[in-house]
């Protein structure tokens, strides 16, 4: 791929902002297409990413523009979850016919919005011939790859592996509009965010020498539950700010969920994953946190747990925003203050790691097999959650099952 890796976006979003702030501290990396059906939108993105000093970047009209570009050698799949399979077709289409040189893909979490798309999502790439690299943020946090590191090399060596992991994300509700609607998003917050909970989890309960698939999925057991957002003032309030299309009275998606996973290691030792999200915290902002537990250990993380707070009295006033933390609730009291984001939340590891292992001809820590583990996982608690009784797994009837707030209505 000659001296660095250059990228190709697809989305514009605010998950695009993220990574283009994390690239900034990539060697090897630029970024030279970007594209989003709103013209505006793939402009300012463009723009951005030439003001950090990422480009040259230039905006593409239509997909097929960038994924056939001469100046791009791997694509980032970040748009909105239902177009994430036609993007991936295009790809495929354009390399199988000879019309790229592209050589990887990355796409973000979650994979897909069904297990069936999941796998074709892999197939494709697998088809195409392909470096592929599912982009799981948490598992390449700070926190979290020191936190491992240390547990297993000081705890688990000495006293036994870890047998149960919880991790939960909650934050008071999405950006865009797509994300509340569940046929077009896939699901709720289960699916939203529980994707992160899981393989953070997974990951950790896994050994360092060790392939993810090490561990066994032996059973899933979910519930859901709409909380706050279909209360008649909060419909409102939502239909206010996302408009007349997301309609929580009559087409509500869950905003909270919670799932036990059952796991076994290779020697048949019983593992936990307890995972928890919501839509419907309201705190400073976005509080990710995470447990570890074994036989004579435990690790703790959680992001508002910062180093660095700010005290406002109600003396200071001034409009409302985000410039403390994601997701941010308030603009007076205690804050907490993530220094910076794209790191802690792990984009700039994940980035580096990717960028590195597209160039070298790696593989991914990450990829599309273990975004179809996840996408397996999560169909089996929405599933456990419409049936009220805990799946085993393997369940032949995820291969075409959707979720009840996916489906039509």
């Amino acid at each position: 791929m000659g001296d660095g890796l250059r990228i190709g976006l697809l989305g514009s979003g605010f998950i695009a902002g993220f990574h283009l702030q994390a690239l900034q501290a990539v060697r090897d990396a630029t970024v030279t297409v970007i594209h989003s059906p709103t013209a505006a939108h793939r402009e300012r993105a463009a723009a951005q990413a030439d003001a950090l000093g990422l480009g040259p970047c230039r905006a593409a009209p239509t997909v097929d523009d960038l994924v056939t570009a001469d100046d791009v050698d791997a694509v980032f799949i970040l748009g909105p979850n239902g177009t994430r399979l036609e993007h991936m077709r295009a790809i495929h289409a354009a390399v199988t016919s000879g019309r790229t040189t592209l050589r990887g893909v990355a796409c973000e979490k979650p994979l897909a919005r069904t297990l069936g798309e999941a796998r074709e999502m892999q197939r494709l790439a697998e088809d195409a011939g392909l470096a592929h690299a599912y982009l799981e943020n948490q598992v390449f946090a700070p926190s979290v790859m020191r936190g491992k590191e240390i547990l297993w090399r000081r705890a688990a060596a000495v006293a036994g592996r870890p047998y149960l992991a919880r991790a939960a994300e909650e934050h008071s509700g999405p950006h865009e509009p797509w994300f509340w609607r569940g046929e077009e998003q896939g699901g709720g917050v289960l699916l939203d965010m529980m994707c992160h909970s899981v393989e953070v989890a997974r990951h950790l309960l896994t050994a360092p020498d060790a392939d993810r698939a090490s561990l066994r999925v032996v059973s899933a057991s979910g519930t859901t539950a709409t909380l706050k957002w279909s209360r008649p003032e909060y419909v409102e309030r939502l239909r206010g700010a996302m408009g007349p299309t997301v309609d929580y009275a009559h087409a509500p998606a869950e905003d909270f969920a919670r799932g036990t996973i059952t796991l076994e290691d290779a020697d048949g030792h019983p593992l936990v994953i307890e995972a928890s999200t919501s839509w419907a915290y309201v705190g400073p902002g976005l509080r990710i946190a995470i447990e570890v537990m074994g036989p004579e250990y435990s690790l703790d993380i959680n992001t508002l747990s910062t180093t660095t707070r700010l005290f406002l009295s109600r003396e200071v006033t001034g409009s409302s925003g985000e410039d403390l933390v994601e997701k941010q609730n308030a603009e007076h009291g205690l804050m907490p203050i993530l220094d910076d984001e794209a790191a802690a939340y792990g984009y700039v590891a994940e980035d580096r790691h990717v960028v590195r292992s597209f160039l070298d001809g790696t593989p991914p820590l990450e990829t599309f097999a273990d975004g179809v583990a996840v996408i397996e996982i999560l169909m089996a608690l929405y599933r456990s959650a419409e049936l009220g009784r805990t799946v085993t797994l393997p369940d032949a009837e995820l291969e075409h099952y959707v979720p009840v707030v996916a489906r039509p209505r």
